[in-house]
């Protein structure tokens, strides 16, 4: 073999890997007010994804207007007042629906989950939540505190490697010719 020069690669560490994974989930959201996306992981194998949206078979805010909007409701309030599950919540039923046992998985969401969702993470046996950005819900942050669930807040991350590209000699391509 010929050892030729070296380079570096970059690629992200597997909670990066996991949110760009939710953000993609996200742009499936129907919500015209907030796209989120989540994602359950366990042994780093993805287990479930969710995004923010109307039950199966329903019209979306899209179509029948937001009532949230029309109400002007303030954000992490009354969430019984809007039509959409939120991400977490169609993950935790994904998960149902397929058999997958999330217990001690983690979840990745684009927001701090609300209480509604809170709670249900909390008796999915969930153990750790990274998430990106902010929503405005103190009890469900007191909550999962009480919990001992893991929260956390994303941090981007990518790993460098260095790896050198080797050649065949031209007599071990001989081994290889199709």
């Amino acid at each position: 073999m010929i050892n030729t020069k070296k380079r570096i690669i970059r690629r992200p560490d597997w909670d990066t890997y996991f949110m760009n994974i939710a953000d993609e989930v996200a742009t499936r959201a129907t919500c015209i007010k907030r796209q989120v996306g989540a994602v359950i992981v366990k042994d780093q194998q993805i287990l479930a994804t969710g995004y923010n949206g109307e039950p199966r078979g329903l019209k979306h805010a899209s179509e029948v207007g937001c009532l949230r909007e029309q109400l002007e409701v303030p954000s992490g309030t009354h969430h019984e007042l809007c039509r959409g599950l939120h991400a977490e919540q169609n993950a935790i039923i994904q998960a149902a629906r397929s058999g997958a046992n999330i217990d001690g998985a983690t979840l990745y969401c684009t927001y701090m989950p609300c209480v509604i969702c809170a709670k249900m993470i909390i008796n999915a046996g969930i153990k750790k939540i990274i998430f990106r950005g902010y929503y405005p819900d103190e009890l469900a942050v007191n909550m999962l505190n009480e919990s001992q669930i893991i929260v956390a807040l994303f941090v981007e991350k990518y790993l460098e490697e260095e790896v050198q590209r080797i050649e065949l000699s031209d007599q071990e391509k001989l081994n290889y010719k199709l």
